[in-house]
């Protein structure tokens, strides 16, 4: 793996021009000596400065700044580390670390300073890939998410699942050594009964990827209907801003339009869909395709029908035992309101008698009304979603996948037991299922430069 302990970077901690100060960040084993040839303090230097302390001085003629010290190893890195706060000037910024750079720090590349943390123990890997979902978190929940895998939470519950797939592989390679005297170390009977236990405790983990999926990047909300029946115009309503064109003309929308909205701390990802209708037109028919498909992977459905017919064809296509369906009776400025409770009667009959479970409210997307007693309404259906912050969820594919490799290699273990298979090769099986949880805490990785840069480089630089 390359030396990252032999140079001492430099970079920007903070969106510079953003705010009243920005902050520049030192870590390396050189950190405090490059500053000092760079920053003069009013009293002493950055090298005699205790740690955790601040200190008032200047840099030439550029500004005058705030120095926080961190010594090794109690620091962000685990290495020295320096933070000059300056105005948020982007020149000061700039200019700044030229000056740094040109006495012997270098520019650090996207995640360096988490992977040197990483590398020094600070953290694991998915603590460390953590930091970024604390940064770039939109909402309570997500945060509450990010902080606690960051805190150690979901490495806890792999660290305790390691050591107790360790200690069966462990007792069936011991055997191994004593072949001779066929000896078992490992009672079978219990030994299926902790592989049982711990494949279920697997799967639950990777359960709850859907849940920290849509905590992370939204609830997938697909608004369908057919064309003219107000979808763009609800789309907008949401958003607050003209998102989505609005037209008379049927077929306006060929393509889905996402937007994302925060409502009552859950993000809301809403895809405005084609008009369902039978069309000749080859690129309307294929936004109708697409139509159904995104209708498919929702997990909330804003139907706009205009008809009872219309409304059958769209719950046809749902799975309600996964997807939740809200039945929007729009226009409600142009009917009348006798037509509008023969439309909601109509509708909630049809729901009813076919004891599928569906939330019918009358709106007008063009007027706002009904508008917020809808946002109320999704939030309210997200209740279970968010009813259990504290509990691990899993918001990272490449964690999901190592989960189920791991779980797949834990079965094949079972079947091996079952099956009477020698030690070795059962053994070789809980291996591979403690080679999968590795890949996730980062130890004993394959090819690790590879590895690292793939997680690292999605880090901001100041990170």
């Amino acid at each position: 793996m390359k030396n990252l302990y032999s140079d001492t970077i430099v970079a920007p901690a903070t969106t510079p021009g953003t705010g009243a100060i920005s902050i520049v960040r030192l870590s390396g084993p050189d950190a405090f000596q490059i500053a000092d040839a760079v920053v003069k303090l009013n009293s002493g230097t950055v090298s005699d400065a205790k740690a955790y302390t601040i200190h008032y001085g200047s840099v030439q003629d550029l500004d005058e700044v705030l120095v926080s010290v961190f010594r090794a190893p109690h620091s962000y890195t685990g290495e020295d580390s320096v933070e000059i706060s300056t105005h948020a000037s982007s020149y000061i910024v700039t200019e700044l670390i030229r000056l740094l750079v040109s006495v012997g720090a270098r520019m650090a590349e996207p995640g360096e300073f988490t992977r040197r943390a990483f590398i020094n123990g600070k953290m694991d890997l998915a603590q460390a890939e953590a930091v970024a979902d604390v940064i770039s978190s939109t909402t309570s929940a997500s945060h509450r998410v990010a902080m606690n895998q960051l805190k150690g939470h979901f490495s806890n519950e792999l660290a305790s699942l390691r050591v107790q797939l360790l200690e069966m592989a462990s007792l069936l390679e011991l055997e191994l050594d004593f072949s001779e005297e066929e000896v078992e170390f490992a009672d079978r009977s219990r030994l299926l009964e902790l592989i049982g236990k711990t494949i279920c405790h697997i799967d639950r983990l990777a359960g709850s990827f859907k849940s920290g999926n849509m905590i992370k990047n939204g609830v997938p909300v697909a608004i369908v209907g057919p064309t003219n029946a107000g979808k763009s115009t609800l789309l907008n309503a949401l958003a607050g801003e003209d998102r989505a064109i609005v037209s008379d003309i049927a077929g306006t929308t060929r393509d889905t339009i996402e937007e994302v909205i925060n409502i009552g701390g859950i993000l809301f990802r809403f895809i405005d869909t084609a008009g369902l209708r039978d069309s000749e037109d080859v690129v309307e028919k294929m936004g109708i395709e697409r139509s159904y498909r995104k209708l498919s992977e929702a997990s909330v459905v804003l139907a706009l029908p205009d008809s009872l017919a219309s409304l059958e064809e769209i719950c046809s296509r749902l799975d309600f035992s996964s997807q939740k369906l809200f039945v929007l009776v729009n226009k409600a400025d142009l009917l009348s309101q006798d037509d509008i409770n023969k439309n909601v009667i109509t509708f909630n009959k049809f729901v009813t008698d076919n004891n599928y479970q569906a939330v019918i409210i009358q709106l007008s997307a063009k007027t706002g009304l009904g508008v917020q007693e809808l946002k109320s309404a999704l939030s309210e259906s997200q209740k279970d979603l968010v009813s259990n912050l504290d509990s691990v969820f899993i918001t990272n594919e490449r964690h999901y996948n190592s989960l189920l490799q791991a779980s797949a290699s834990l079965r094949a273990a079972r079947i091996a037991l079952e099956s009477g298979t020698p030690s070795e090769l059962v053994a070789e099986d809980l291996r591979a299922a403690i080679s999968s949880i590795n890949s996730i805490l980062g130890r004993d990785l394959l090819d690790p430069d590879t590895i690292l840069h793939s997680i690292f480089s999605k880090h901001c630089i100041g990170k």
